[in-house]
């Protein structure tokens, strides 16, 4: 299909050359390169409350920008237009009244052509304001050092939202071509249990360069002897506990997520569509394809996963254990995985023949559901002012996971990354390892 959305620019202004310049236009022009695909359409709608439209993404982070450091540090800066605060706030009460979440994909105004326009606006400033960074403020510096990491977190949501989006079509239309279809009927190496000892675990951020707030303090953690399962769980197992029953089988599931399954008519992972023939095919990115066997289960549920590992007679570790196995098993976002700059939009299966006492898949295919509450560390004190409503205020009610995702920039990946949600939530590539 003919994507006849307004030419979207394939370079940023030039500036003298810079480290945060740079990664600044980098970072621009792949928001801007994940809606190319996109009809103009395809922008506007909230078919869910979860997801947002590609359009408000490229607006909001753009307004991140113009509020955070234009605003206070580009002097004489106009804002492009007085009402765009409005549309689109996401969440900042301290920066005033917005469109209410759910209303979004309400905004057929501004059109894409106008928020392209924003961008560039914003984008031709910020430049400016970069072209001496080492005149900037330490403060100015790391806000723009947030704004790119900021940005990275829209990227992911933006490949996420477009395939809800998409997947809503019963056209099952592509968003890029991808790879030539694996062999589906393929299956993983099976899984093998390593140990990791008990002990006194120091947890949190300890590396150099970028991390949240959520990330820190480092603290000492007290884990017990455990066996952490060396690869993710596959489609190919989750489907025996399809067959299994294990979506009418209360046994498995905690109370309130059997509840939800029943009133949702759960019976399948999101995305996952039985064919006339009874042969399972999965809504990807690519189109409809059939189910990859060996490719790690995606887009379940923290009640999923959960019901899964019962299933299976194993458990979720806590995000303690899963960072604990991680430092020791060495995973860092350079050993490779699926990125967002990878060809495939889809989390990749361990090859034949991988080293069974190696630790596969901890860094990118998908995020990992753990059973741990999102809370604060230890000693953890919210940022002053804007910035203080980043991770703070949503440490309530919500379930850690570990591990980035397919959708996920490469170097937006690190072990001590808190991504959180909801229990009930699918949309994101989420999914299984076991423990016990």
């Amino acid at each position: 299909m003919t994507a006849f959305a307004p030419a979207l620019p394939t370079t940023l202004p030039t500036a003298p050359a810079g480290a945060l310049a740079d990664r600044y236009r980098a970072v621009r022009d792949q928001s801007e390169a994940l809606c190319r695909p996109l009809l103009p359409e395809d922008t506007v709608v909230q078919p869910t409350l979860d997801v947002s439209p590609p359009k408000w993404h490229l607006a909001h982070t753009t307004w991140f920008w113009e509020t955070m450091l234009l605003g206070p540090y580009a002097s004489g800066y106009e804002v492009f237009h007085p009402e765009f605060a409005y549309l689109f706030n996401s969440y900042y009460n301290s920066l005033g009244s917005r469109v209410n979440r759910a209303e979004r994909g309400t905004l057929t105004r501004p059109a894409l052509a106008e928020v392209l326009a924003y961008r560039a606006h914003v984008d031709a400033h910020l430049l400016a304001l970069l072209a001496n960074e080492a005149a900037l403020p330490a403060a100015a510096r790391e806000l723009v050092e947030i704004g790119l990491q900021h940005e990275q977190q829209h990227q992911e949501l933006l490949a996420t939202d477009i395939k809800f989006i998409l997947s809503t079509s019963p056209l099952n239309p592509e968003y890029t071509p991808g790879p030539a279809p694996a062999d589906a009927g393929a299956l993983a190496p099976p899984a093998a249990w390593l140990p990791v000892p008990g002990g006194t675990y120091p947890v949190g951020f300890q590396g150099e360069g970028f991390c949240f707030d959520n990330e820190l303090p480092v603290h000492a953690a007290l884990v017990p002897d455990f066996e952490l399962q060396n690869r993710l769980v596959t489609n190919a197992e989750y489907l025996e506990f399809v067959a299994a029953g294990g979506y009418r089988d209360f046994r498995h599931w905690l109370g309130e997520g059997w509840d939800l399954a029943q009133a949702q008519g759960w019976q399948a992972p999101l995305y996952w569509v039985q064919g006339p023939d009874g042969q399972w095919l999965r809504f990807t990115h690519h189109g409809l394809r059939p189910l990859e066997l060996a490719a790690p289960v995606t887009h379940v549920s923290f009640y999923e996963a959960d019901a899964y590992a019962q299933w299976a007679g194993a458990r979720l570790p806590t995000e303690q254990e899963w960072e604990v196995a991680a430092r020791r098993f060495g995973a860092t976002p350079a050993d490779g995985g699926t990125w967002l700059e990878s060809p495939r939009l889809d989390p990749a299966p361990v090859p034949a023949g991988a080293d069974a006492t190696a630790c596969h898949q901890l860094l990118g295919e998908c995020w990992q559901w753990t059973y741990s509450a999102y809370h604060a560390y230890p000693g953890y004190r919210r940022s002053a002012g804007p910035l203080g409503e980043y991770n703070g205020k949503f440490m309530v009610n919500q379930l850690v996971l570990r591990g980035a995702s397919c959708a996920t920039p490469r170097s937006h990946g690190r072990l001590s990354y808190r991504n959180f949600f909801h229990a009930d939530k699918r949309w994101q590539f989420t999914g299984i390892r076991l423990a016990r």
